[in-house]
């Protein structure tokens, strides 16, 4: 396998300057497919593990009775170890972190595949910590080792890495209930040897992949603060608002979709054609701000997005299915055009300014999970899906704040 090689110091990318809108790529060498598609293949496994809760969540509250609030503050839980992203970033700016990433499908597979068999609400909340613990050593350092195999095509890699962590929000439901159909709750650990597969497949394909900068960076958040200053903010408004809308979809759909009459494996079905709807918009999104810039595509995505969820609310039957598929296209397609912005203007301490935004990703989206099922409790979870819309919408004006950035072509 072709592997990507270290960037120099004389390659690395300039930090952005007030009056230099002009980036230059991370890397010269040339892009990377093998390597790119080995990292979004794990994301797959290890992603498709981590999205059983929402396709189970109705079974769960039903076992555990369980109110809308309770139930979002599960996903909540699985969010909380996000919040040593940003001391893992650190760590990976000096230390490899393959191992950490290596691990990570095998923890969060065991932990994933045993909530159905939870018999309190203490014990389904431990299990969900431990799989974040295993989702925070995944998406620190997987990021900067896709940017160190673009090449100049960071959107494209981004892209890559997150159809597969797209693609396996479709499937893992599908294999979510599908486990359950055969099984039932108490029976999805028979679905372990799969994460431990990817493991395996990880530790021999990535090798001798890197996963920090050649150069000596500090990774102190002063350091990266510096580098991310004039988008960070930005970023962390685009976040604040968009996921009111992205948590209402992925964390609650089946649930809505199940309290208006269809069973879990049509709500199943349903939320997997959404997911799969994010990965084809998660591919399209980054691969085409490489070309057209980040602002345009984020500024198409956040109109689009809350647009579609007001068509969604007003319509009934088969035309379902094509407004969530469109939807999914627009709502859950921002990640990978934020994650190119952040390597790029935190390329001299890659894994720290990952880990800030990942912490900014994941913490944000725990908390907006848990204000979004208090607005279902309070006023119905259609009412909350449409005051989802409305903040979304809010994200607009914080792009305008981004810099109009163009990437320079050695």
């Amino acid at each position: 396998m072709a592997i990507a090689q270290p960037q120099t110091d004389s390659q690395s990318v300039a930090a952005p300057t007030a009056t230099a809108e002009v980036l230059t790529p991370t890397v010269t060498q040339p892009f990377d497919p093998v390597a790119v598609i080995t990292l979004a293949g794990g994301h797959l496994i290890h992603d498709g593990f981590a999205s059983f809760l929402s396709p189970l969540l109705p079974l769960i509250i039903q076992k555990l009775g369980l109110s809308l609030t309770m139930a979002g503050s599960l996903a909540a839980l699985q969010s909380l170890p996000s919040l040593i992203n940003p001391f893992l970033g650190m760590i990976g700016d000096r230390i490899s972190l393959r191992w950490l990433a290596v691990a990570a499908p095998t923890v969060t597979a065991v932990a994933m595949t045993l909530v159905g068999a939870a018999p309190t609400y203490t014990a389904l909340a431990i299990l969900l910590v431990v799989a974040g613990v295993g989702s925070a050593c995944w998406h620190v350092p997987t990021p900067v080792m896709a940017a160190r195999a673009a090449g100049q095509r960071v959107g494209l890699s981004m892209s890559i890495l997150m159809l597969g962590g797209e693609l396996s929000r479709s499937l893992g439901p599908l294999l979510a209930v599908g486990a359950v159909s055969l099984w039932g709750l108490e029976g999805m650990w028979r679905l372990m040897p799969l994460g431990l597969a990817a493991s395996l497949v990880l530790f021999w394909r990535t090798r001798g992949l890197v996963v920090r900068p050649a150069h000596k960076a500090g990774g102190s958040w002063a350091e990266t603060w510096h580098d991310l200053r004039r988008v960070v903010l930005p970023i962390a408004g685009i976040i604040g608002t968009r996921t009111f809308l992205s948590v209402a979809l992925a964390t609650y759909l089946p649930t809505l979709l199940t309290r208006e009459g269809l069973d879990i494996v049509q709500a199943g079905s349903a939320f997997s054609v959404l997911m799969f709807a994010g990965a084809v918009g998660s591919f399209t999104t980054g691969t085409i701000s490489d070309r057209v810039g980040r602002r345009r595509v984020l500024l198409t995505v956040l109109t689009g997005g809350p647009l579609l969820m007001g068509v969604f609310l007003s319509v009934q039957g088969w035309v379902t299915l094509p407004v969530l598929f469109a939807m999914g296209c627009m709502a859950l397609s921002t990640s990978p055009v934020l994650m190119a912005l952040v390597q790029e203007y935190g390329s001299h301490h890659p894994a720290t300014a990952n880990g800030i935004y990942m912490a900014l990703e994941f913490v944000g989206g725990s908390i907006i999970t848990v204000i979004v099922g208090v607005l279902a409790d309070a006023f119905g979870l259609r009412a909350a899906f449409g005051l989802s819309a409305l903040i979304a919408i809010c994200g607009v004006p914080f792009v305008l704040l981004l810099p109009r950035q163009r990437m320079s072509r050695r």
